[in-house]
C-alpha cells in the first residue's frame, strides 16, 4: 500500500527527485497533449471532429492528512448545506488498518485535514466529526464527515468540493492522481481493471490499473483519481507492487476469474468510487441499505 512514508522519502532522496513546492503550480497538472490527427486532403477541414477539451486539474478540493492524501468530495445529489465529506483510504485511518472483513461506520473522530489551494498552498484546516464509513474489504476507502458544510468551506476558503462520478471509469481514459501530501500530480491513463487485487490479508474488487507513468509512492494513498475530461473523481489511489512480490504487503497481485495470478512489478492501482454514490442519501448520510448500494456492511 502506498503508505510507507519513510520508504518513499528514502526513494526520493536516493533518486534525487524534486518535490513540487507547496506554493508552486504543478508542472504535471494536465495530461500531455496528443498530436493532432492528420486531415485527409480530400476531406474539408470543417469535417474534422474536435476532441473534448480536458479541464485543468489542480489541487482544488484536495487535502493533506498526517500520513496520506485525500479530498473533499460530494455526490451528484449532495446539497451545499450538507456536512462535507473527506475521501481517503481505509488504510489511512488514524486507528490503523481495518482487518479483513471489518467495516467501520459512524466512529467518532476529531481528525484535522490541511485544505489546499489550487496551487497546492495551505488554505486552512478542516476537522472531522466522525468516520462515516471505512473498510479495506472489497475496496479500500474511508469517508470522514466534517464539522463544516460545503457552503461554509467555500465561504471561508473559496474552495469547492470535487464531485464523485456516478459511473464506472473507462479503460484507456486519461487520469490525474492528485496527492495533497506530496503536492504532486501524476498523469497517465487507465490501463485496465483487475478482477481481484490481493495484498496480504485484503482483497479488492474491480480495481483500476494505471499505465506506468503514474509511479505513485508512499503518502499518495487516498489521492483522488480525476478524469480531466469531466473533472470528476473516478477512483481513490491506494497501492502498487513495489518489488515484484506475490500478493504480499506492498506487493499486490491480480487474480482473474479463473484464479490465475499475475504480478506487475512497478504498477500502481486505485479503487473505483462510483459505488459510493449509490450509498449516500439525504444530508450526506451513508445508508448501506439503499437499493444499488454494494459497499460491504458491518
Amino acid at each position: 500500500m502506498n503508505r510507507s512514508l519513510v520508504g518513499a522519502l528514502s526513494a526520493l532522496l536516493l533518486g534525487g527527485a524534486t518535490l513540487v513546492g507547496a506554493g508552486a503550480a504543478p508542472a504535471t497538472a494536465a495530461s500531455p497533449a496528443k498530436a493532432p490527427a492528420k486531415v485527409s486532403a480530400e476531406a474539408p477541414a470543417k469535417a474534422t471532429a474536435k476532441a473534448p477539451k480536458a479541464k485543468a486539474v489542480d489541487f482544488t478540493g484536495t487535502v493533506a492528512l498526517s500520513n496520506c492524501s485525500g479530498s473533499v468530495v460530494r455526490t451528484p445529489g449532495s446539497a451545499d448545506s450538507d456536512p462535507a465529506l473527506v475521501l481517503s483510504n481505509g488504510h489511512c485511518l488514524e486507528s490503523g488498518f481495518p482487518g479483513a472483513g471489518e467495516v467501520i461506520v459512524n466512529q467518532p473522530s476529531s481528525r484535522s485535514f490541511t485544505l489546499l489551494t489550487a496551487s497546492g498552498g495551505r488554505a486552512g484546516t478542516v476537522r472531522a466529526s466522525k468516520v462515516a464509513y471505512a473498510t479495506m474489504t472489497d475496496t479500500d476507502v474511508s469517508l470522514y464527515q466534517l464539522t463544516s458544510t460545503y457552503a461554509q468551506i467555500q465561504s471561508s476558503y473559496g474552495i469547492k468540493a470535487l464531485t464523485l462520478s456516478d459511473s464506472h471509469p473507462t479503460q484507456g481514459s486519461a487520469i490525474n492522481v492528485v496527492s495533497g501530501y506530496w503536492k504532486k500530480i501524476y498523469s497517465c491513463n487507465i490501463d485496465g481493471f483487475a478482477y481481484r487485487l490481493k495484498e496480504g490479508d485484503w482483497t479488492w474488487k474491480d480495481s483500476v490499473r494505471y499505465t506506468s507513468a503514474c509511479d505513485t509512492i508512499g503518502g499518495t494513498s487516498g489521492s483522488p483519481v480525476i478524469d480531466p475530461a469531466s473533472g470528476k473523481v473516478v477512483a481513490v489511489n491506494n497501492t502498487g507492487n513495489e518489488d515484484g512480490g506475490r500478493c504480499t504487503l506492498n506487493n499486490p497481485c491480480e487474480v482473474d476469474q479463473n484464479g490465475t495470478v499475475t504480478v506487475r512489478q512497478g504498477i500502481n492501482y486505485a479503487q473505483e468510487t462510483y459505488s459510493i454514490t449509490k450509498c449516500v442519501t439525504t444530508g450526506n448520510k451513508i445508508d448501506l441499505n439503499l437499493a444499488g448500494c454494494v459497499l460491504p456492511k458491518p
